[in-house]
């Protein structure tokens, strides 16, 4: 990897040490930079302007030094920002739903950063909107939608917003004859609702102090709220909590669950102040989700050994364990993804292969049929349908050079009508890219997929830049959709590549075991042998190759950093979750308790503790030469705090062998989330990737294809 680098030698800011030590399993642990961590954080969450002052400044410190050494990046990315808001449709309109009487949908108009959701009477007419996200918006410094729900009565809208970035949702309930909101105003919600049968009221979900939602209540319209029931508390901070309705809007369903563990409370929508009944005592190591059918349930379940997860059915009079009854047996290798459940069908996703498909199962005869598709690599998105009573549900498919499609099928008849193409106002020809399938041999054996996007025209010997992403935590899967956002670096020569790697679900259930707790390596493992086996086949080179990911993707790259800083000329850490084992260790943090089963206990477990602190990012920087860093934050992240990202970056410059640099932006009015406008999330975007395209030497204006130059060195 080339040493020399093509930033500016300015000075960056070095934090204090302030060394704080603790003492866990016979191990003194000293973190010098532990003082970035704001002691009133719930209160910063709330209220950033209560940051205390020397953090504060080492955060603008962090911002300033960052702007200085990306300054000559300027044109660079207002020319991607221009590309990829090029890519967006401004006024782009969803295909109303129809839910009884009306049909719903959400558009943008043009030049809008936030959309507008709107009805229309279902056989036509003119459009009525309900909720104009850019007026609402309007004077604040963030503002984000966090879900709508309208009535059953159709009369009255709920809606929620989060005005910090935190994740503190207020909701607010809508008179829809007269446009106005009620008085009937919830803070420090959750951020969605479910409203009875009768539309009297609505259930939420308070979250408490520590950002952990406890307590579900339901709301009476018109009452005070200081006076709503308390339906169900859960007592465990290691559970995660949501309420919901069913589709046919009879049932109230409480979910109760973390990483590995399903109970369910529900409730008829018709009996609002009835108690929640218990489905199925949480079992360690037992997941279930539940779709109400009419007289039945059919859910779905890993119970009994299911590894990659069966479909059963239980009377919904009393649909506990003891009454389920096998509908869909498990299969080894088909993981089943989800399930919607309609008055003459059942529909499922499934992945085979590491492909999705959706199934379709008439309720009377158990006939099947599949709905599939043939490109090597794709993403089929289930959208289902508004209504229970239905024989059309809809659904979407793209793949990373085919914009997305947006279909209704007949379950009966399996017409399949298309409905919306993603257009691309600045043009898109997907016969110019190729999109490919890889597979990675890992160091056990195992084959890790990589899907590839590129150019037809890209030299694949080697001297093509690339962008490897990567994520591989909580079984969640990276599908190889259409992004518009890459084609800026792919037009410019990139290769842009995801690894499928272990943590996910690409390849079953198992893929998710294989990388989690005392097998986590294997998810850092398996990303660097992505990494080599795209230089051993040409498409790129270690010198030319940038790896991104945020979250927990984020720690995925303070991993590899640490392991295998050759492999990588740059990495980019989107809100990195890189002080894992600090913060597992914190159990007054909002996700600390229910991420336990994910990563280990490590207050209760010895074992745990050691292995944790045998990847932590945080814990294992070290005197080496690191290859160019960018992480990013935000002040307001209730899940990956902001201190984690500082204190990595200040403890990576202490350590940094090489001449490369370290560089930290914290978004001070934003969360995990960043920008919370549409076209803001692209200045962030442009932003890191001009920065990849600095470090790669590829720093041109222009992203036509005839202006690349593969092969040239770094300038």
């Amino acid at each position: 990897m080339p040493t020399k680098s093509v930033f500016p030698a300015l000075e960056a800011p070095k934090a204090e040490k302030r060394p704080r030590s603790q003492i866990r399993h016979g191990v003194e642990l000293i973190d010098d930079y532990g003082w970035l961590r704001a002691d009133n954080w719930q209160e910063v969450l709330k209220d950033p302007s209560l940051l205390a002052d020397d953090i504060r400044a080492h955060l603008e410190a962090e911002n300033a030094y960052q702007q200085a050494m990306l300054a000559d990046t300027e044109d660079l990315r207002k020319a991607l920002f221009e590309e990829m808001k090029g890519r967006i449709k401004e006024d782009d309109s969803s295909i109303p739903m129809k839910d009884g009487p009306y049909a719903y949908g959400s558009a943008f108009r043009k030049g809008g950063e936030h959309p507008y959701f709107f009805r229309r009477p279902a056989e036509g007419g003119e459009q009525e909107i309900l909720l104009d996200g850019d007026r609402e918006a309007e004077g604040k410094a963030y503002f984000n939608i966090g879900s709508i729900e309208h009535a059953p009565d159709h009369r009255r809208l709920l809606w929620s917003a989060d005005h910090k970035g935190s994740e503190f949702y207020t909701l607010h309930l809508r008179d829809l004859e007269t446009g106005s909101d009620l008085a009937d105003r919830i803070e420090n919600t959750a951020g969605s609702g479910a409203f009875d049968a009768g539309s009297a009221g609505f259930f939420y979900t308070l979250v408490d102090d520590n950002h952990r939602p406890s307590k579900v209540f339901y709301h009476r319209i018109g009452q005070d709220a200081a006076s709503d029931r308390l339906v169900y508390e859960e007592t465990d901070a290691g559970f995660f909590m949501n309420v919901g309705a069913s589709l046919a809007n009879d049932w109230i369903m409480i979910s109760i669950h973390d990483h590995e563990t399903t109970e369910y409370r529900i409730l008829s929508a018709a009996t609002p102040d009835a108690e929640p009944k218990l489905v199925a005592a949480r079992e360690t190591g037992v997941q279930y989700d539940l779709a109400a059918a009419g007289d039945e349930f059919f859910i779905l379940t890993n119970a009994d050994g299911a590894k990659d997860f069966k479909i059963v059915r239980a009377p919904a009079a009393d649909p506990s364990r003891a009454n389920w009854s096998e509908v869909v047996p498990h299969q080894p290798g088909r993981l089943i993804i989800g399930m919607e459940a309609f008055k003459d069908h059942l529909v499922r996703i499934e992945r085979v292969d590491g492909l999705p498909r959706i199934v379709i199962r008439e309720r009377a005869g158990g006939a099947e049929h599949a709905i599939a598709f043939d490109e090597e690599a794709y993403s089929l998105g289930l959208i289902g349908a508004a209504e229970y009573d239905t024989g059309t549900i809809r659904f979407t498919y793209s793949s990373m050079t085919t914009p997305a499609q947006e279909f209704d099928y007949n379950m009966r008849t399996r017409e399949r009508t298309l409905l919306k193409t993603q257009e691309v106002p600045s043009g898109h020809e997907p016969s110019d890219y190729v999109t490919r399938r890889l597979m990675a041999p890992a160091g056990d054996g195992a084959l890790v997929p990589i899907s590839l996007l590129y150019r037809k025209d890209t030299a694949l010997d080697g001297s093509a830049p690339c962008l490897l992403y990567g994520y591989g935590s909580y079984g969640i899967t990276i599908p190889a959709s259409f992004r518009t956002t890459p084609l800026s670096l792919v037009d410019r020569g990139f290769v842009y590549a995801i690894a499928h790697v272990r943590g996910g679900k690409d390849k079953g259930f198992s893929w998710y075991e294989d990388g989690k707790r005392s097998s986590k390596m294997n998810t850092f493992t398996d990303f660097i042998a992505c990494a080599r086996h795209l230089v051993a086949e040409n498409y790129t080179s270690h010198d030319r190759l940038v790896a991104e990911g945020g979250s927990a993707g984020g720690m995925l790259m303070g991993a590899v950093a640490n392991m295998a800083p050759e492999a990588f000329r740059a990495i980019v850490a989107q809100v990195p979750f890189v002080d894992v084992l600090n913060t597992m260790l914190d159990d007054t943090l909002p996700l600390t308790p229910p991420e336990w089963p994910e990563w280990g206990n490590p207050l209760a477990s010895a074992e745990d503790f050691a292995l944790i602190r045998s990847y932590s990012p945080y814990d294992n920087v070290a005197p080496r030469a690191y290859p160019a860093i960018f992480a990013l934050a935000g002040l307001t992240d209730p899940r990956v705090t902001y201190w984690e990202p500082a204190k990595w970056v200040a403890r990576l410059r202490e350590h940094n062998a090489g001449d490369q640099p370290i560089l930290l932006r914290t978004n001070l009015e934003a969360g995990h989330a960043g920008a919370s406008g549409r076209f803001s999330r692209l200045e962030e975007v442009a932003l890191a990737y001009a920065f990849m395209l600095k470090v790669t030497g590829m720093m041109k204006v222009t992203g036509k294809p005839d202006s690349r130059s593969a092969g040239a060195e770094p300038t």
